[in-house]
């Protein structure tokens, strides 16, 4: 045994010391250390001289992957020479563009010697919003109550889960009505879900357009079988590491499966109890169905996380939840702290306090320090970063599904754009100048940005022209002051300037304006990374968009103004998926609970927030589809019930609750409040789970008493 070994379980060092050739199944809880073998496997295997560019590493999304990339960043590779750290996705559509010839015309393109476009998000909303807004116009989805943000993203979910669950999409209303046989109301919206639907992929088809549905099935159904791809496949890569197979949907289990004869290893890494991308088309059986295509099987039972107070303590909750008269363990009540509070404000004002002892008092670094809620709300993060920040605590949020929009740094960047393209008459009204002017000069109050906005702006001006600073009589000018009036003359300047010339593309306008501007002395983006970040992100996605968004034959074009529509008209809210940056130890992770678990970063510390609110347990309503009667567990033409409802809610509120303790070392502090920040009453499944905790906790001292 080597030291290195030392600091290895057993089950990792049988993971690391198998023959080059095995091919192996590993399941076990989260923090058992199964990618901590697996990293340390492939390393031992390209040390043995196996090619590392041979070895692939398949996860289901990018976050899930940071082990693996973070570990080979240590290593020096020759260029090109190193392992792939992929999503089935990703290597879809790196096949879709190679074989592209062999496939187009097969697949039903119509132009199939023009170069496919893969669309982002964004672009297939953009697409699909030019479908279906004529619909509503003529009466489509009035039983609806929902944006059209919402509405585009659950037609293009339909696709999705067609494509990874392996159904044709024209089936999609026949299963979901199936399953609501006596509402005609649903039967129509889900019709006319489908014809949307339709006509987007004709659409796609006739201009060579992919959007994530599309790719997938070109891949899977086109490009997978050719003897060409395969051969390229199995030249390329001889051994598979396939982490969180849970987590991944059928048809990347089925390719799995038939691609794993072939393969000269394998290590699948599989977690019990997982299955928190059920949402997504995650599908946990079909991926345990790989073990039996492993010759060995090794469970890593012995969770390197967890203490025995909060292994105790995940199964104690887990049982209350599930109402189960299981009794619990006394070392339950040491892992687990509950704090009720009367009003949404109080609650934040105590938990940060928490906080500031847990790190001053207690030396917990801030970085093992979680702040989770089922939702992060701009009003929830902000109020908590500022108590944060007032006890000289850093922090940091990661919500995926954020938009752009919402960030002040950005939406002060597109009122910019806006004024700076009046051909466009797009003019904001003065409440985001007023807004746009406290972002855009250092130091600039709202009393001042009020007053100057009032004077030198107003949407009702043809030419969309900015009042000078100048113009304003001497009084109001001191009350301005002359600094702040000398950087917003400059300001004006530039745009002036920059209006009297040809118009350029929004994101390099964006790039320009931030870089000649904004991030100068005197501007508010002037050393602020986290809005240099932002103004970075918004440049990328304007970028991707009018890349992914080609001259089409049948509508006139210019990217810029369709971006800023689509973003005021609430189609999309200049969504970018935010690169997800590991934890460090200097600051605090404020993070929606599931996004935490994607993460795989354990904590010694949990705050769960507001736990007698029902988004803990609930499922977000989704009238125009529905993930788990899209599935390949649902009965065909079984009805779905309320108790089917309840059921799937409590089995996901029960994988919630023990995936988080189960990265949770010393302690979970859950706090509760009596109104919510919307003034609701709170007591929702999992608050009544804990309470039922406490008075079984307390019933067990009270017989020990006796």
């Amino acid at each position: 045994m080597s030291n290195q070994d030392l600091y290895f379980t057993a089950q990792q060092i049988e993971i690391n010391q198998a023959p080059l050739q095995s091919k192996i199944f590993v399941e076990g809880p989260p923090g058992c250390g199964k990618t901590t073998a697996a990293v340390q496997r492939s390393l031992t295997m390209i040390a043995s001289g196996i090619p590392a560019e041979s070895i692939l590493v398949l996860v289901p999304q990018r976050t899930l992957g940071l082990h693996y990339t973070n570990a080979y960043r240590q290593v020096e590779f020759m260029p090109g020479a190193e392992p792939d750290v992929v999503t089935l996705g990703g290597l879809g559509q790196r096949m879709v563009q190679l074989f592209w010839p062999l496939v187009a015309e097969r697949a039903g393109f119509q132009q199939p010697l023009r170069p496919p476009t893969f669309l982002t998000l964004e672009t297939a909303q953009y697409y699909l919003a030019r479908i279906v807004f004529p619909l509503i116009e003529k009466g489509y989805f009035q039983s609806a109550v929902i944006n059209k943000n919402r509405l585009l993203s659950q037609i293009l979910d339909n696709l999705n889960k067609a494509a990874v669950v392996g159904f044709d999409y024209q089936q999609t209303s026949a299963r979901l009505k199936s399953a609501y046989p006596n509402d005609p109301a649903k039967h129509t919206l889900f019709d006319q879900a489908q014809e949307c639907a339709q006509q987007f992929r004709k659409y796609c088809l006739a201009h060579h357009l992919l959007d994530f549905s599309l790719q997938y099935e070109v891949f899977h159904r086109f490009l997978w079988g050719e003897p060409a791809v395969r051969g390229y496949l199995n030249q390329r890569y001889r051994h598979l590491i396939f982490d969180n197979v849970e987590e991944d949907v059928p048809i990347t289990h089925d390719i799995v499966a038939q691609w794993l004869p072939e393969l000269d290893s394998a290590l699948l890494l599989y977690d019990q109890q997982g299955g928190y991308r059920l949402f997504l088309g995650a599908d946990t059986l079909t991926s345990h169905s790989l073990a039996r295509m492993c010759a060995q099987q090794i469970e890593c039972a012995q969770s390197l996380v967890t203490s025995p107070a909060t292994e105790s303590l995940q199964s104690d909750l887990a049982a209350c939840v599930l109402r189960e008269s299981q009794s619990p363990d006394p070392q339950s009540e040491t892992a687990v702290e509950f704090s009720y509070h009367h009003f949404f404000p109080q609650m934040i004002d105590q938990v940060a306090e928490q906080i500031a002892s847990l790190v001053k008092d207690q030396a917990v670094p801030p970085g093992q320090i979680a702040v989770l809620s089922p939702f992060l709300s701009d009003s929830l993060r902000f109020s908590l970063v500022n108590r944060l920040q007032e006890h000289n605590i850093a922090s940091r949020s990661h919500r995926p599904s954020r938009s752009l929009r919402e960030e002040p740094a950005a939406r002060c960047l597109l009122t910019w754009a806006q004024i700076a393209h009046p051909a466009w008459q797009m003019k904001p009204d003065p409440e985001e100048f007023r807004s746009a002017l406290i972002q855009t000069l250092d130091g600039l109050d709202w009393l001042r940005a009020h007053l100057l906005g009032q004077i030198v702006y107003s949407p009702n001006r043809a030419d969309g022209e900015l009042g000078s600073f100048y113009q304003i009589k001497p009084p109001i000018q001191d009350r301005i002051t002359h600094l702040q009036g000398q950087r917003y003359e400059a300001l004006r300047a530039w745009l002036q300037a920059y209006r009297a010339g040809e118009p350029v593309a929004l994101d390099v306008f964006l790039s320009r304006f931030f870089g000649e501007v904004l991030s100068q002395p005197g501007y508010a983006f002037h050393n602020n990374m986290e809005a240099a970040s932002v103004a970075y992100r918004l440049v990328e996605s304007v970028q991707k968009f009018r890349r992914g968004v080609p001259e089409a034959q049948d509508f006139p074009l210019n990217t810029g103004f369709d971006y800023l529509n689509m973003v005021n008209q609430g189609v999309f809210a200049a969504q970018y998926l935010q690169p997800y940056q590991p934890a460090s130890d200097d600051a605090v992770l404020i993070m929606p609970a599931y996004t935490f678990l994607m993460t795989n970063h354990p904590v010694r510390v949990q705050f769960w927030l507001n736990i007698g609110s029902r988004n803990w347990w609930e499922r977000i309503d989704q009238p125009l589809t529905h993930p788990y009667i899209l599935s390949r567990e649902w009965p065909s033409n079984q009805p779905w019930t309320d108790a089917d409802d309840w059921n799937t809610n409590q089995k996901a509120l029960e994988r919630l609750v023990r995936g988080l303790i189960r990265r949770c070392s010393e302690k979970v502090i859950m706090t509760s409040v009596e109104i919510d920040e919307s003034g609701q009453e709170q007591k929702g499944p999992l608050m009544q789970a804990a309470q039922s905790l406490v008075r079984r906790l307390n019933s067990l001292k009270g017989a020990e008493h006796d």
